[in-house]
């Protein structure tokens, strides 16, 4: 696409079990803000079956218009199909920038959009600005988070971006939009995959993405009964267990619960790190956590670095003690 023939934002919302994933509503508000520069809209687009709520829900956090694609034949993802379907809405909108949320899925679509219109994709992006001449400024990280980098796309339209969980927040005041439906087909001929059936494992129903409050254990538990303990703490708060690296690689805890930069990034209310040491790669997938309590035997800890408290002591003899001091203030409430 030429340059000056594209106008506003399209923002692909993603959804599970009926309802915008949390990043996806995060994204609205960067939409929001490259739409202001340019003084232009927000477009939404939301695929799948059933999925009316979710375009309604869309439309009043922060879409100008959203175009709602609702079939049958979008009930399960097909990397394919949903790719060829934002493709033909991209030829008819226009848009200056595509706004995806850095999920599994939205790392998937972004590539193979950007090749479909000859284009580019800035990944994993943690921050947005512009220059002097009105051009996005795409801020993303490198070498597993210790530097920083800004990327500019001066002439390739559509510009992609998928943005990383937790970077914005949720819109709280957003003008109303409209839905609008749709009934686009994806091309036979770009269809690779069938899904004849799909099996679901009680192990998915692990959502670190989405939850508020996560429990993390690393390898400074010691050993997998200790590890309970975090199991034990994230229950009792209502929360979602995490972990390191090691901790799964010593079959303590499956691999879906881990997170990092290999595992999910996350950006709950309250994380709390129990026995992590804080190694890069995991401190980039928790940054963006709005509270981190750490709670480690050295004090010179990396991960006492990003903490907002921070608990020097044995992670075993501090579990019990904060557990019992939980369950009190929970029963007098």
């Amino acid at each position: 696409m030429n340059k000056q023939d594209t106008k506003g934002v399209l923002v692909y919302i993603e959804t599970a079990g009926g309802a915008p994933v949390k990043v996806s509503e995060e994204i609205l508000e960067p939409a929001r803000q490259i739409a202001a520069k340019s003084g232009s809209d927000v477009t939404a687009v939301v695929i799948g079956e059933n999925i009316g709520d979710a375009a309604a829900q869309i439309a009043e956090k922060g879409a100008d218009t959203v175009i709602a694609i609702d079939s049958p034949d979008y009930k399960d993802y097909n990397l394919d199909a949903y790719a060829d379907v934002l493709r033909q809405v991209i030829d008819d909108v226009k848009p200056e920038a595509v706004l995806i949320g850095a999920t599994q899925d939205g790392k998937d679509i972004a590539p193979k959009l950007a090749a479909a219109f000859d284009s580019a994709s800035a990944s994993d992006v943690v921050g947005i600005d512009f220059d002097d001449d009105g051009n996005i400024i795409w801020t993303m990280p490198a070498y597993s988070g210790n530097i920083l980098y800004d990327a500019v796309i001066e002439e390739a339209r559509p510009q992609i971006g998928t943005i990383r969980s937790g970077t914005f927040k949720k819109l709280e005041e957003a003008p109303k939009g409209s839905v609008e439906s749709r009934d686009i087909k994806a091309a036979d001929d770009v269809i690779k995959a069938v899904i004849r059936d799909s099996v679901k494992e009680m192990a998915e129903s692990v959502n670190l993405e989405e939850a508020e409050i996560i429990v993390s254990g690393g390898r400074g538990m010691g050993t997998k009964e200790n590890f309970q303990q975090v199991v034990d703490l994230a229950q009792l708060l209502g929360g979602v267990v995490g972990a390191t690296r090691p901790a799964i690689e010593d079959g303590w805890i499956p691999r879906n619960h881990q997170v990092g930069q290999s595992g999910k990034i996350v950006a709950p209310k309250l994380y709390i790190a129990c026995g992590i040491s804080g190694a890069t790669q995991h401190l980039t997938g928790i940054v963006n956590s709005d509270y981190i309590v750490a709670i480690n035997k050295d004090e010179d800890a990396p991960i006492f670095e990003v903490a907002n408290i921070g608990i020097v002591g044995d992670v075993n003899k501090v579990l019990p003690v904060m557990f019992e001091e939980i369950k009190k203030i929970k029963e007098e409430a």
